[in-house]
């Protein structure tokens, strides 16, 4: 069984910035998940036979409702300006990385390595600001366009490594 602290998610909190500036979505959250939304087509023949297709997914998920402002964290930040300037179009898009992480045989002493990285362009747009006596809280919905490109992730650098591969 693979623990869940094992599967990472990573947002461009730079927005297409000229460098990406990834951050782990995490601290504040109890589950995250993202919905596969399968688009599919089942079809019977008159042999009573049923074929399936799938033409897609569309893939979203919501950091909510636990996704707390933090004056030093460059995505909460920009969650906040997003929210604040009503950005809509190319000022929603950014990149998330997902990655499969093993951990080490020792965890104490060795690093955990990456089983699998995959970056995609997204559209992150906030729900709502306010909260409650907790804290500043900005929910918001990440929604995957494409361009699913599989790669590797350097753990010390917060960066995803393009696959050089033919």
């Amino acid at each position: 069984m693979v623990e869940r602290q094992y599967l990472a998610h990573y947002i461009d909190a730079s927005f297409g910035g000229t460098k990406a500036n990834y951050v782990r979505l995490g601290n504040d959250l109890e589950e995250y998940n993202e919905e596969l939304n399968p688009d599919i087509q089942t079809k019977k023949n008159i042999l009573g036979a049923q074929s399936v297709k799938v033409a897609g997914y569309e893939v979203q998920s919501e950091v909510d409702p636990f996704y707390y402002e933090d004056y030093d964290d460059a995505l909460s930040q920009k969650i906040m300006e997003l929210a604040n300037t009503r950005a809509k179009g190319d000022q929603c898009r950014t990149t998330v990385v997902d990655v499969l992480l093993k951990p080490g045989a020792d965890p104490e002493a060795d690093p955990p390595t990456v089983v699998w990285a995959y970056r995609e362009d997204a559209v992150v747009i906030p729900k709502s600001v306010g909260g409650d006596t907790t804290g500043v809280q900005t929910p918001f919905s990440i929604y995957k366009t494409g361009n699913r490109m599989r790669g590797s992730w350097d753990l010390a650098k917060n960066e995803f490594i393009t696959s050089t591969a033919a």
